[in-house]
């Protein structure tokens, strides 16, 4: 969003709103999955959007990443029940490691699709960010009964049990249902890797 963007934007408050709704549209993932990358480490941001950079050291947010958040609050508040619009703005709050605020918007998406494995699996990463372990494993399960072939939810729980909660049991069968569902799949080499890790400590 440049500064004329912005000017334009100021010259009324409909006229405002109609260009950040088009500019949001034009700019959002266009899609509801993030699922394409470990719970190590943030879900690579949508191809039609740059990743939003993390907060700097004094904890501000990046211009861009603050002018898109504005962008899609200013979307979900004038449009409670616009299901994508609550998932980019989660998440945004995602790539900005903003946790809570991450958790909040999923959970507004999730009171409008209840059953969507991907937002169930981000969510749950936020809230394995602010070590609410018990809460991500309810979000990785509930989202591998509705999408049994969901390979990120099933490895974010193999992360939690093995890695956080050194539950090694139930870590080896997460990894192990995943290797044996889909075998040459990039989670199934990521798991492999986990589970020679373990076996190495």
């Amino acid at each position: 969003m440049n500064r004329s963007f912005l000017l334009g934007a100021a010259v009324g408050l409909s006229a405002g709103l109609l260009v950040a709704v088009v500019s949001f549209q034009i700019g959002r993932a266009g899609r509801l999955s993030r699922e394409s990358e470990a719970v190590v480490a943030a879900p690579a941001s949508s191809p039609s959007a740059p990743a939003a950079a993390p907060p700097d050291s004094s904890g501000a947010v990046p211009l861009d990443a603050s002018e898109r958040i504005a962008t899609a609050r200013t979307v979900v508040e004038h449009d409670p029940q616009n299901l994508e619009a609550w998932v980019d703005l989660g998440n945004l709050y995602f790539d900005t490691h903003q946790p809570q605020k991450s958790i909040e918007a999923y959970g507004h998406a999730l009171e409008i699709k209840p059953d969507s494995p991907d937002v169930l699996t981000d969510q749950g990463v936020m809230f394995r960010a602010l070590g609410a372990y018990d809460k991500a494993i309810a979000n990785f399960e509930k989202a591998n009964r509705i999408s049994p072939g969901h390979l990120q939810s099933l490895y974010n729980l193999g992360v939690v049990y093995a890695f956080d909660l050194r539950d090694i049991p139930k870590a080896e069968e997460a990894f192990n249902r995943l290797i044996q569902i889909a075998p040459t799949s990039e989670n199934a080499n990521q798991a492999r890797q986990a589970l020679a890790q373990l076996r190495k400590n």
